[in-house]
């Protein structure tokens, strides 16, 4: 255990001898008053020294600034007054008030030493009770050592002192605690040093001598172990130590000086040659077999060797294709990245001119149904007010406008639809058609040369500036062939890749935008308009992803044009169905239902049901058709006596209205196969013909023309309408139109009574048209009540149709 030193200088040393005498005269003044006011008590040097011990134990305790110092001053005393112990353990008994483990505060302290300043003034002291457990300070031989292994669980600090000496004392009596006076004390650190030399000699004497081969680790351990199991006081004499309760130091000290130690034997075994032989051979042995495994590890490393420089080979053959389809793939992917970026400008672009030309389309189609429509109106409104002038007021017309102004719009507009009827009915004496011509059937389709010219003008801008859409872009980036060939080259090289990529469900809107620039100008309202697959662009994808190769389950390619078609054209046709189709027009509505026919033939996913494409198509048709039976149908109602007259206004105007609303009726019907039977009969049977030409049929004549506009009306309705007909009745739309038929016969009948025999051969004759018509329409049941009432006995004959 350390020391703890304090040098002091000489001056201090000067004061400690000074206070020293001092001190030795007041000790001998203190004994002649003690020995005469006193004499049986205790000795005052004794009782001033257990004072002091008494402070020096409770500043040590408190581990004040000089609690070291005064513990080695003390322990450097201990020696020369040994006998003091006693007078040390009753003076103690004085501060007894502290328990055991308690530290002393300041206060304590100082009331301690005015009681010890007060006792030596008076020459009084008090008695210390000796008993063993209640003193703060305890005394400490060898064995007390063992005796503090016993108590671990007290954890506190034990101060093992030594009786003081003289020194020591008289340092705590003048005041001076802690101190160390170097030189009160290099005398017996002589005297300590010659004693710790002497005790080396002993035990250097007593080690026995080791054989040499043993490690110096096992010396050094054996030193160690043995300085560590003597005690530091006890070896050397120091007279004060201290330790922790439950410390491995203070459990590892022992009482005794000297630890058992086996002495090593000396004696070895004697060495041969043979022994030397042997071990040579076995130490030969080991090496060849550590040289057996090393050459076994050594193979074993050069195969693996091999096999890794072969895996590296493989690899690195195998890696080629892998790094070329990477760099393939990774131009495709900037490309189509550029592709992106060129269609996102220039998209907006197409959209506004396609815009722009159906638009132009549909202004040019709302200004001939505008006309017409003026045209019906001027004309209903000259022959009514020609039937009812006393109805009309002398300023006004019946449409409430100005009847000046009225006039001069109705006479311009006269002016111009009788020249168009002129040239029509020129253009028809020409071909040889006249003979066969219906007022009414003709389309005024017509068009000024003032407004053929404005439409032609801005056809033309649009088609300049459809031109100028990719003038600032490559030609790989907008031509459909560079960028077919792009995505045929990924197909061919990397399928794998192509089809995890769903290139073929992206290509249709990727050709979108192009083709839709293609398809700028395309109508196929007009005779001139190309047919689409006959388009370069219908070309150059028709054989996409047809490869001399085996064909892969559920590729998308297959259907890349089919795609296109219901993603392209069937919008297109959308919107000229809905803003150009003019139902009234015999032409455009065949060309319409041609065009819709082909694509429901040729192409399966038109006419699928979920197709949103198709189904906005049909939803187009069906509101243009609805709309023009709304708009564009008009039936006028005049008196028969008007009627008389066939070359009056009315009369023809009577007749034109009939023959176009015929003619709108077949329109209609040519949508069968396209449109369900159900929409066609509703649209046809009951909002035309039920509405407006069976009225108009009671205002006509009845005999022949009745019959011959008959005859047109049902040359109208599909046949397969009838064909799968059961039982004797007709479609259930139709009966009105059949009781007219019958009515029609008996109407006949009863105008040939009393008239000659030719009139009623004819009457006859047209009797038997009726049954035909009747039986046409599977209407038998009519039929064989006209043929009974007229006594018709060929009825089987006109039933089957010969």
């Amino acid at each position: 255990e350390e020391v703890f030193k304090v040098k002091k200088s000489s001056y201090s040393k000067k004061i400690v001898k000074q206070l020293k005498k001092e001190y030795k005269e007041d000790l001998e003044k203190s004994k002649v008053r003690t020995e005469v006011n006193s004499p049986t008590d205790v000795e005052p040097p004794l009782e001033k020294t257990g004072q002091i011990k008494d402070i020096g134990q409770e500043d040590g305790t408190a581990n004040s600034e000089h609690g070291e110092e005064e513990m080695e001053v003390e322990s450097e005393k201990e020696e020369e007054k040994p006998k003091a112990g006693g007078a040390f353990s009753s003076a103690l008994s004085s501060l007894n008030v502290l328990r055991p483990g308690e530290i002393p505060d300041a206060a304590f302290i100082h009331a301690a030493r005015k009681k010890r300043q007060m006792a030596r003034e008076l020459g009084d002291f008090t008695p210390v009770d000796s008993e063993p457990g209640k003193g703060r300070l305890v005394r400490e031989d060898e064995n007390d050592a063992s005796d503090d292994e016993d108590d671990d669980e007290k954890r506190r600090i034990v101060f093992t002192v030594k009786e003081k000496s003289q020194r020591q004392k008289i340092a705590e009596e003048i005041g001076i605690e802690g101190s160390d006076d170097e030189a009160l004390v290099a005398g017996e650190q002589d005297e300590e040093l010659s004693r710790w030399e002497q005790e080396q000699i002993r035990k250097g004497i007593n080690i026995p001598q080791v054989q040499p081969s043993q490690p110096a680790e096992v010396n050094n351990l054996y030193y160690q172990n043995t300085y560590q199991t003597l005690s530091y006081g006890s070896s050397y004499g120091i007279p004060y130590t201290y330790a922790a309760y439950g410390s491995s130091e203070t459990k590892s000290q022992k009482t005794d000086n000297t630890v058992p130690f086996k002495t090593p034997s000396n004696e070895m075994t004697p060495v041969t040659i043979d022994l030397v032989k042997k071990q040579l051979k076995d130490r030969l042995d080991s090496m060849k077999e550590l040289h057996k495994a090393n050459r076994q590890q050594y193979a074993k490393h050069q195969q693996s060797r091999e096999d890794s420089t072969k895996a590296i080979e493989r690899l690195e053959g195998s890696s080629g294709g892998i790094g070329e389809q990477y760099k393939f793939l990774q131009e495709m992917r900037g490309y189509v990245q550029d592709l992106l970026e060129c269609f996102s400008e220039k998209v907006p672009l197409i959209n506004e001119l396609e815009s722009a030309m159906h638009q132009l389309y549909k202004q040019r189609a709302s200004r001939l149904v505008q006309r017409r429509q003026d045209d019906i109106k001027d004309e209903s409104s000259e022959f009514s007010s020609h039937s009812n002038k006393a109805l009309m007021a002398p300023n006004l017309e019946s449409f409430g406008r100005d009847r000046v102004i009225y006039q001069e719009q109705v006479k311009r507009r006269t002016a111009e639809r009788e020249a168009r009827r002129a040239r029509r009915r020129q253009a028809r004496e020409q071909t040889g058609k006249m003979a066969d011509h219906l007022e009414g059937l003709s389309s005024d389709d017509e068009e000024t040369s003032t407004d053929v010219t404005n439409f032609n003008m801005e056809r033309d801008r649009i088609l300049k500036e459809s031109s100028k859409v990719f003038e600032d872009v490559l030609e790989s980036f907008y031509s459909i062939d560079c960028i077919k060939s792009q995505f045929e080259a990924w197909r061919s090289k990397y399928f794998a890749s192509y089809k995890d990529a769903y290139i073929g469900l992206c290509l249709p809107k990727l050709f979108n935008p192009l083709i839709r620039l293609q398809l700028l100008i395309w109508t196929p309202l007009e005779g001139k308009c190309r047919d689409f697959e006959t388009m370069l662009w219908f070309e150059s994808l028709l054989f996409y992803g047809c490869e001399e190769q085996e064909q892969v389950k559920d590729d998308a390619d297959i259907s890349l044009l089919p795609t296109i078609v219901e993603r392209v054209v069937l919008p297109k046709l959308t919107v000229i169905s809905e803003n150009i189709w003019d139902p009234f027009s015999t032409t455009q509505t065949s060309r319409m239902v041609a065009i819709v026919q082909k694509l429901v033939d040729g192409y399966p996913s038109v006419v699928n049901a979920e197709n949103k494409n198709t189904q906005m198509l049909l939803k187009a048709l069906l509101l243009r058709m609805r709309r023009t039976l709304d708009d564009d149908v008009f039936m006028p109602l005049y008196p028969k006596n008007i009627l008389e007259n066939k070359n009056s206004g009315p009369y023809l105007f009577f007749q034109r209205q009939f023959w176009s609303s015929v003619k709108l009726l077949g329109n209609f019907l040519q949508w069968y196969g396209i449109l369900s039977n159900k929409t066609l009969q509703e649209l046809s049977i009951d909002g035309l013909l039920n509405r407006y030409i069976l009225m108009a049929f009671q205002n006509s004549e009845y005999g022949e023309d009745s019959i011959k506009k008959a005859q047109s009306v049902i040359a109208c309705f599909p046949k397969q309408w009838f064909a799968n007909l059961k039982g004797d009745k007709t479609i259930s739309q139709l009966e009105n139109f059949c009781r007219y038929l019958v009515h029609l016969a008996d109407t006949i009948y009863r105008n040939s009574i009393g008239c000659s025999d030719v009139e009623k051969r004819n009457a006859r004759e047209h009797i038997k048209q009726v049954i035909k018509l009747l039986a046409s329409i599977r209407a038998l049941d009519h039929a064989v009540t006209v043929a009974n009432d007229h006594n018709v006995k060929e009825l089987k004959i006109l039933i089957e149709g010969k």
